[in-house]
């Protein structure tokens, strides 16, 4: 799940990126605003939505980006939006406006 929210006095957004997912894993998010590194944005369990969670600020644009969970690379089935990559898979795709 993609969630976007105008940040005053700036043309960034805050971008929720959420998965529903048990609790005591590994989750991460990797993409294009991150250089596809994998460990760098570590997501938070929250028992709130029963899954994991964070926040970024984007300019507005499209990002492609994957979850990575306990090491495998996932899409992020909640958001219908994705497209092709050089792997022969796909990614999901954020668009923040």
């Amino acid at each position: 799940m993609v969630e976007v929210k105008k940040i005053s006095n700036t043309a960034k957004r805050q971008v929720t990126f959420a998965c529903v997912y048990a609790p005591g894993h590994t989750v991460a998010l990797a993409g294009v605003f991150n250089d596809w590194d994998s460990g760098n944005i570590l997501m938070e369990y929250v028992a709130d939505i029963r899954g994991y969670r964070c926040v970024l600020q984007l300019a507005p644009g499209s990002y492609e980006y994957k979850l990575v969970i306990d090491g495998e690379w996932v899409l992020d089935d909640s958001n219908p939006n994705f497209a092709s990559n050089d792997f022969g898979t796909l990614n999901s795709v954020a668009v923040v406006e």
